[in-house]
């Protein structure tokens, strides 16, 4: 790793990381799990107070894991792709089951584990283990894109390129390669951003192959996704009130919700599908409950 790169990116790191619970000391890998499976498409300001409510309600995967899967939809809030509160709780279960309720720290473990790709994997192995793996995320990608290649944006997906690149900077010694990891996230978020990079501010601009050519735009155009009136805004609104109540939900209750009765069953029944609902025999609907037995 050039140490034109690594000291004024890790020198800039000390002085401008944020203080997120996740990255204290005391810490927990269950914290840092939490952290990014919360983390995936949804802001740090939300995660932040989701974050701690989750950790005093369930402080342990065997915690949560001794609670009922609708109890981790409910306490997901508005979050938003609930399918991961899910996701937790069975990450939960098995880490309970099979690890002795100890987040594993070896990466082919996390990567068995429910709803964790390759991202996730190399972030908790790094991030609570001090492993020494390529973390690309979102910002991680755009930083080393404008740095090497002069790309404003990165591709839909990583390339094989992309983690070589990665792992090609990393430092050699891994309590250093952790904190380089998390310090180029970091200058992503806060710095080399997507819309609007303060590159008077960058550590390394004197590096970036992006600023050097002018900061040419990418040839394709990101689209904006909708979100009102559509299935994700009416299942939203079905989870909201099952989510509110204490007690299991009327059809007549869920049709209130939604006007369009055709999208709201089509919501309905993607729920019921993804296991985010229960449909129960006297017709009524609740959260996912403990299996018996």
């Amino acid at each position: 790793m050039p140490p034109a790169l690594t000291e004024p990116v890790l020198e800039w790191y000390a002085a401008h990381a944020r203080d997120l619970p996740w990255r204290q000391p005391t810490a927990t890998p269950w914290s840092v799990l939490v952290s990014e499976i919360m983390l995936q498409q949804t802001p740090v300001s939300r995660v932040i107070p989701a974050h701690g409510a989750w950790l005093e309600r369930w402080p342990t995967p065997a915690a949560l894991a001794a609670d009922a899967p609708g109890e981790a939809v409910r306490q997901w809030g508005r979050l938003g792709y609930p399918r991961r509160a899910l996701r937790l709780h069975e990450t939960a279960r098995i880490v309970t089951q099979r690890h002795g309720g100890d987040i594993p720290a070896d990466h082919d473990a996390l990567l068995a584990l429910p709803g964790i790709g390759a991202y996730t994997a190399a972030a908790v192995a790094v991030f609570a283990f001090g492993g020494r793996h390529p973390v690309l995320d979102t910002n991680v990608r755009r930083v080393l894109g404008r740095l090497a290649s002069g790309r404003q944006f990165p591709g839909t997906q990583p390339s094989a390129a992309e983690y070589r690149l990665a792992a090609e900077l990393l430092p050699v010694n891994p309590k250093i390669a952790a904190r380089w990891s998390v310090a180029v996230m970091e200058l992503g978020a806060l710095t080399c951003t997507a819309a609007r990079p303060r590159c008077a501010q960058c550590p390394v601009a004197a590096q970036c192959a992006w600023l050097a050519a002018g900061q040419p735009p990418s040839a394709e155009r990101r689209p904006t996704q909708r979100y009102e009136g559509t299935d994700r805004q009416c299942r939203g609104r079905l989870l909201a009130l099952l989510r509110e109540s204490p007690v299991p939900v009327s059809q007549q209750h869920l049709d209130v919700a939604w006007p369009d009765a055709a999208q709201r069953a089509r919501a309905l029944d993607g729920l019921v599908a993804d296991g985010l609902v229960d449909p129960l025999p006297d017709g009524r609907f609740a959260l996912p409950a403990l299996p018996r037995g």
